[in-house]
């Protein structure tokens, strides 16, 4: 729909009954993402929070929640912009064609942004009247977890040539002056970050415009994968069938003409401060880092200002459903670009970035009597070096011509295809010293850690056993073994100490294990609880792949190296237990969750 405001959004919402407004005061410590949380859980209404503590502003959260919801708010724009994917999300191609892609011109016209001549109405506040909201207990202070962060590229100004990325903001706490400092936590390789690095060799302070609320339209765009060199306002235009309308204030800053709260600020050369905690959507706090300092010069309001904020943790949450429709508007634009690749599903229920799943076709071999991975390798190495891909810690590929109805959103059928026909001798291939995603503690340091590829092609190798092999014998410190999906056996080991120690126990494992029939399990994950570890497939991965750097918690039954390249005959092993340098796993406040009872009915089934 072309929503004029995030105002006339939940008007509509609330009048096909998407939306519920919660009439009571709330508490924005805990108390509104603790009810976020349980209305999502089932799947239920977009929520209004009338009355937020301490704030002025109303609230809104959940917008996004199902993709039903989220497909009903751009009911006029989905397929004429999924129709805009085919060109790469350039609308001047269609501009330039019109009679060759009927019926999109008008689309890509509403995807150019309108500088508007006159400049819209904003009021004054400041960031301690802004909805203080924090999410988890250990959290450092109120975020913004529904940003929309605008930078431009300080050689190429201009909105054409601008960044609009989602990157969380704190609001207070830790060592910021109260209403005069924020801090801003992006990664170096995003959009912003190219813009700070060039300011910086200036030794210029980079403007920042934060936008909250407007259209959907607007955040939708601030997550949308887009090629390099192409505006996130086309698209928040095309897709919202309205035009990205903004200005400049008097101080330089872009301002979205459509958006709730805007709060300008600048970013100096090497200033930085301690950002975090955060619980994070890995479902782990990230902790606490020197991230960039920006000096807030304006906080802005429309009249009508309502403060848009989501909850973050373990998958799903809202942001899955982000991840869903992003899918239905670009999932054909990958493949179009990784020649060979079929498709591709960054796996939500470990967390995104830990684990993807790919398929690709494997056509170098026609001449081998055995078919193995070859073409699939050099497609991992391409999708390895793609944009936020290049975060993945664990990448599972299989050659499309062994099943052309494999689907890899389907998790134990995908891992079980690749399992019973990896060869663990020469399949797995490491990338070491290398970068993953900042949010994700299982490696070495900040960002830094290791990635592995387990690549499958060709004829079914074992049969995977669905139950306990009999006669399975463990050594002393390791207990309960549960089958997980079929080929995967989930231990419980005792905890971790150290990495010497973990290299002991695998050796002391192995020389138990080495001549046991294991034929037909094809990996062992070890953890702390091994019962919770095989209980479901999201709980398999979400330990598996959370909480394994793979260069280190890589082991084998009879493994060796030769030529540089680790195997094993046996079994492949991953250590997935809580290591000491891991950030801690989200937990609800137990007082808090007492407290919201008072909202019970609202998290019922039908309750809504």
């Amino acid at each position: 729909m072309g929503y004029k405001s995030l105002a006339e959004c939940v008007a509509d919402l609330e009048k096909h009954g998407h939306l519920i407004r919660i009439k009571e005061e709330v508490d924005p410590y805990l108390e509104m993402a603790a009810i976020h949380l349980r209305v999502y859980e089932q799947q239920g209404p977009a929520l209004f929070f009338e009355k937020v503590k301490g704030s002025p502003f109303p609230a809104v959260s959940n917008l996004f929640g199902t993709l039903e919801r989220s497909k009903f708010m751009f009911r006029d724009s989905l397929d004429k912009v999924e129709q805009l994917v085919g060109l790469k999300f350039d609308p001047m191609s269609a501009l330039k064609k019109p009679l060759q892609i009927p019926g999109i011109a008008l689309t890509a016209l509403t995807a150019l942004p309108l500088k508007q001549t006159f400049k819209s109405t904003f009021s004054k506040t400041t960031i301690s009247a802004l909805p203080q909201i924090v999410n988890w207990p250990m959290d450092g202070g109120p975020f913004v977890t529904m940003p929309q962060v605008y930078t431009e590229d300080i050689d190429k100004p201009g909105i054409m040539n601008a960044n609009l990325g989602m990157y969380r903001i704190q609001l207070a706490g830790n060592d910021y002056i109260p209403d005069k400092e924020i801090g801003l936590h992006y990664q170096i390789h995003r959009g912003i970050g190219v813009h700070q690095s060039k300011a910086n060799a200036k030794g210029q302070p980079l403007k920042v415009s934060i936008f909250v609320g407007g259209p959907p339209s607007h955040p939708l765009a601030a997550v949308m994968p887009l090629p390099e060199g192409l505006s996130e306002m086309t698209f928040a235009g095309a897709l919202g069938n309205r035009r990205f309308r903004y200005f400049y204030d008097e101080e330089g800053f872009c301002i979205s003409a459509d958006a709730d709260f805007v709060i300008t600020g600048t970013v100096y050369p090497q200033e930085n401060k301690p950002e975090g905690p955060f619980g994070d959507h890995l479902g782990y706090y990230s902790l606490t880092h020197p991230f960039p300092l920006m000096k807030v010069h304006n906080v802005y309001h429309r009249k009508d200002a309502i403060w848009s904020f989501t909850v973050v943790g373990r998958p799903p949450q809202e942001d899955t459903s982000f991840g869903a429709l992003i899918h239905e508007i670009a999932g054909s634009a990958l493949p179009k670009e990784i020649h060979g690749l079929k498709e591709l599903n960054a796996v939500d229920a470990a967390g995104v970035h830990p684990l993807l799943f790919a398929i690709g076709s494997e056509r170098y071999t026609p001449f081998l009597k055995e078919r193995r991975p070859q073409e699939i390798l050099t497609i991992a190495n391409h999708i390895l070096g793609k944009n936020q891909l290049s975060l993945a810690k664990y990448l599972f590929i299989a050659a499309r011509e062994d099943d052309e109805t494999l689907d890899t959103h389907d998790l134990s059928r995908f891992m079980q295809h690749v399992l019973s026909r990896i060869d663990p001798r020469t399949d797995l291939h490491f990338h070491t010293n290398t970068t993953i995603d900042t949010l994700d503690y299982s490696g070495d340091g900040l960002n830094s850690g290791s990635k592995v590829v387990f690549a499958a092609a060709g004829a079914v190798r074992r049969t995977l056993s669905a139950s306990v092999p009999a006669g399975l014998t463990l050594p002393a410190g390791f207990t309960a073994a549960h089958i997980a999906i079929p080929g995967v056996l989930a231990i419980q080991a005792a905890p971790y100490l150290s990495h010497d120690k973990a290299i002991e126990e695998m050796a002391v494992l192995n020389e138990e294990l080495k001549d046991q029939n294991l034929e037909g399990i094809a990996l062992i994950v070890l953890s702390d609880d091994s019962a919770f570890t095989a209980q479901n497939i999201n709980n398999l991965v979400w330990i598996t792949f959370t909480r394994s750097n793979p260069a280190v918690d890589i082991h084998g039954i009879n493994s060796f190296t030769s030529n540089k390249h680790w195997g094993c005959i046996g079994p492949i092993v991953i250590d997935a237990r809580k290591k000491p340098h891991h950030a801690p796993e989200l937990i609800k406040d137990a007082q808090v969750e007492k407290n919201i009872e008072r909202f019970a009915g609202l998290f019922k089934p039908g309750g809504f």
